[in-house]
């Protein structure tokens, strides 16, 4: 990783104005409000043609091109469909499906487009021909269609000739919906929690924090307004693209079972003081994507680049939504969103800002968002007049996952590994464990172990029941989220960081550990004896450095191999597995290179003696 990129961390202690202070002008000629202006973007515009030149960017209007089709993903190129023989109808519906596959129940079709991406356009009549066609075709898989958007192509023709980007989306067989993960990141008082309110319950928030009520856990976050903890809300949408949420639906049950998509949002703190917590959603839960807000208001301050910089860290791919622009003159919210696009453009970050303006924007953004890293959409919008808040619906219904179907189907190969991210206890229910899928498929009645405990051990359990999105699920499939019954299984046995593992994987554990790390911040040096706290999927634990090979100290942006070990408690570990480490303002990642095992599997103590 670029070692620029610790510019984003730094203490997090310094105040907002002496670190994030920007031209409020471009050549002495502010950009206009949403869209950058030409002038001051083109650059930009000419570095990313040129970056993505291979991806299915979208041309500017005087490109009569888009990217050639490709043979793999979801996206199908047709100049037109119009009366198609029998023969030619089946293996149009055999086309659908692969390209269903290929996006796990969605696919984009670009109709008047021919293979090569020349936009040559339809006429009215043949559009209609072909878009009822491919209605057709939807149904005979058993898909629903929207059309997105339809544009007029500037071609010399004798009539007009438009093209058209049709969503189709069909949830899989062994689905009951299409799920995404977006994780909420942002400083304090950004708005996250009343965002997400406003998204999930369906009605603007009354400028008072009304809407985040709801999703507040504690006592002591209703009192203070500030988020401590991991919340989760839904947001659905149907097969035509229709929001689901709680306007219309009393339980999460109901949700489910109208949405065709589900959009998990993971609430995370933004106060400094809860950073562990909000790591801890980074890591863990794995999230598609991430979803940055900073208020219009204050614009780049308090944690915002730090929550920035482990996004990147982390490699989960960012987008910024500013809120509270109400509050706030169309002046200032220029100035936020120029603030944003210079940090963006910074040699650590090398990001494509995507300012969105309108619903075409929004379509776009959706559909580069996932298959150019580097762009990033940035929207605008306001949770009490509801201001925009349109656009960010259209982004979420049309964004794709980010794996494909064989990565998934090459997960589900591999033995069960599930990662214990919180555990409950259910009145008549007894213990349940809640967190992901990370490879594999696991069914109810499924026998398993758990560890490793203090001692190095793994205990026998049985799967009682599934939950996902509070709604019954029979089968659980790798990447998947969702909670655990365990019936009577003792709790104490159990802690955050723990797996549950197929008793074949005969899983390894180790107090020992060496990583390739890079030290983002550090104000003196990093040396042998030094104790971190270390994040590693799941894991959060305290570790000492116990060897530092190839130099004795390292300072901010150096790199070195690391040798680790846990203080507490052996744990669960794989090569190769990201690792990020802090203690107070020091921060560093880095990857796990080499394990030192403790032991293999062993029975406790206790099922020896059931033995």
């Amino acid at each position: 990783m670029d070692a620029r990129v610790l510019d984003l961390f730094g203490s997090g202690n310094e105040p907002s104005s002496s670190r994030s202070q920007v031209v409020a002008s471009n050549n002495g000629k502010p950009s206009g409000y949403g869209l950058a202006s030409k002038k001051a973007n083109a650059k930009a515009n000419k570095k990313a043609r040129a970056r993505f030149s291979r991806s299915n960017f979208k041309p500017s209007n005087n490109t009569p091109y888009l990217p050639p089709e490709a043979e793999e993903g979801n996206i199908e190129y047709k100049l037109k469909l119009v009366n198609p023989t029998q023969y030619r109808f089946e293996h149009l519906a055999t086309q659908m499906k692969w390209r269903l596959q290929e996006g796990k129940g969605e696919a984009v079709y670009q109709i008047g487009v021919e293979d090569n991406g020349m936009l040559v356009g339809l006429s009215e009549e043949d559009m209609r021909a072909s878009l009822k066609t491919l209605h057709l075709l939807a149904k005979k898989v058993g898909a629903d269609i929207s059309v997105l958007r339809q544009s007029e192509v500037n071609e010399d023709s004798d009539g007009p000739r438009s093209i058209a980007e049709v969503l189709i989306r069909k949830v899989p067989d062994d689905q009951q919906f299409l799920d995404l993960r977006v994780a909420v990141l942002g400083n304090v008082d950004s708005g996250k929690s009343t965002l997400l309110g406003v998204l999930t319950q369906g009605e603007l928030d009354n400028g008072r924090g009304r809407a985040r009520l709801n999703l507040f856990r504690h006592l002591h976050e209703i009192q203070t307004g500030r988020t401590s903890s991991i919340s989760f809300e839904i947001l659905g949408f149907n097969s035509k693209g229709e929001v689901v949420n709680y306007s219309e639906s009393r339980t999460a049950e109901e949700i489910c079972e109208s949405a065709s998509k589900m959009i998990t949002f993971i609430d995370l703190a933004g106060h400094h003081k809860y950073l562990k917590t909000t790591i801890f959603g980074l890591t863990s839960y794995c999230p598609d994507f991430a979803m940055l807000v900073v208020g219009a208001n204050t614009g780049i301050a308090g944690t915002t680049r730090e929550h920035l910089g482990l996004a990147m860290a982390l490699k989960v791919p960012i987008f910024i939504v500013i809120s509270k622009v109400d509050l706030c003159t169309r002046a200032t919210v220029e100035r936020t969103v120029r603030q944003l696009e210079r940090v963006l453009k910074q040699p650590g970050c090398n990001k494509v800002p995507m300012v969105v303006a309108n619903k075409d924007d929004a379509v776009t953004a959706a559909q580069q968002f996932a298959q150019s890293p580097n762009i990033t959409p940035i929207f605008t919008l306001s949770s009490v007049s509801g201001e925009s808040l349109d656009l960010l619906k259209v982004f979420f219904n049309i964004i794709p996952p980010l794996s494909n179907s064989k990565e998934q189907e090459e997960l589900m190969q591999q033995l069960t590994e599930f990662q214990v991210d919180e555990i409950y206890t259910v009145p008549e229910v007894g213990t349940v464990v809640g967190g992901t899928l990370y490879s594999g498929i696991c069914r109810e009645g499924d026998d398993l172990v758990v560890g490793p405990t203090d001692a190095g051990h793994f205990h026998k359990l049985t799967i009682g029941s599934i939950q996902r999105n509070r709604s019954a699920c029979r089968v659980l499939k790798a990447g998947q989220a969702a909670t655990l019954a365990l019936g009577v299984f003792d709790r104490t046995l159990l802690r955050k960081g723990m797996v549950m593992v197929s008793p074949e994987m005969d899983p390894t554990i180790c107090w020992t550990f060496e990583a390739e790390v890079v030290l983002l911040f550090h104000s003196r040096t990093f040396h042998k004896g030094f104790q971190v706290t270390v994040h590693i999927g799941n894991v959060r634990q305290t570790a000492i450095v116990e060897a530092m090979y190839g130099k004795e100290a390292l300072r901010t942006g150096e790199k070195a191999e690391v040798c680790f070990r846990f203080i507490k408690h052996p744990e669960y570990l794989k090569v190769g597995a990201k690792l990020l480490f802090r203690e107070g303002v020091t921060k560093g990642i880095g990857h796990v290179t080499k394990l030192q095992p403790l032991t293999q599997y062993k029975p406790s103590q206790r099922e020896e003696d059931g033995a």
